[in-house]
């Protein structure tokens, strides 16, 4: 396997940071390197949280920089298109629907962002509802876990590895909310659009 790059991009609280360690499981399970680096500075307040996870034979160093990202997947809108620039030309995106409103917009100091949804779109994202399908789920809090799943689509890792990692670090209560949330967000995935 060529080195793959993954990008998982959100805010606090939204955990991206338990999604970026279900990917690095299941890559190390198979016998991959795995290099991982994480920028959670202000997450605790709603911040920017970013999760660069490297996967191949032999990785080098977690550090990316533009256009080097294979797959990005972002838990709300500002943040893909604030990391868009990161993503590879052919690379996949798979985008949650949801916008958290930075503070200055919800001060009013300025305007809510229009125009992401279809400019995303446009890049060839695919768009998930993720907090609807965790709800279907059973397991609200679980968008994350929907996420990997539309982007497990897209990596040569098969379901049983992601369902083993998923519940051997969800809190066991979870195992099997998140496993439906996995599931639906597989499902959720347009072959097309996610298989490589």
């Amino acid at each position: 396997m060529n080195t793959e790059t993954v990008l998982l991009v959100g805010v606090g609280g939204q955990g991206t940071i338990l999604a970026s360690d279900v990917l690095a499981k299941v890559a190390t399970a198979a016998g991959m390197d795995v290099k991982l680096a994480e920028v959670h500075g202000m997450s605790q307040r709603g911040g920017s949280v970013d999760t660069v996870v490297r996967i191949g034979d032999k990785v080098a160093s977690p550090v990316i920089g533009p256009g080097m990202a294979d797959h990005m997947v972002s838990f709300e809108l500002l943040e893909a298109a604030r990391w868009l620039p990161y993503l590879k030309p052919e690379g996949r995106l798979v985008v949650n629907t949801r916008m958290i409103a930075p503070l200055p917009v919800l001060i009013g100091q300025w305007a809510t962002p229009t125009g992401m949804y279809a400019a995303l779109v446009y890049e060839g994202a695919v768009m998930l509802d993720a907090e609807a399908l965790a709800c279907e789920a059973g397991s609200p809090r679980s968008a994350n876990i929907v996420l990997l799943g539309a982007l497990s689509r897209g990596l040569p890792f098969p379901g049983d590895s992601w369902r083993e990692c998923i519940a051997a670090i969800v809190p066991p209560k979870t195992v099997e909310g998140n496993l439906a949330a996995f599931d639906l967000g597989c499902a959720a995935c347009e072959k097309e659009a996610c298989e490589t």
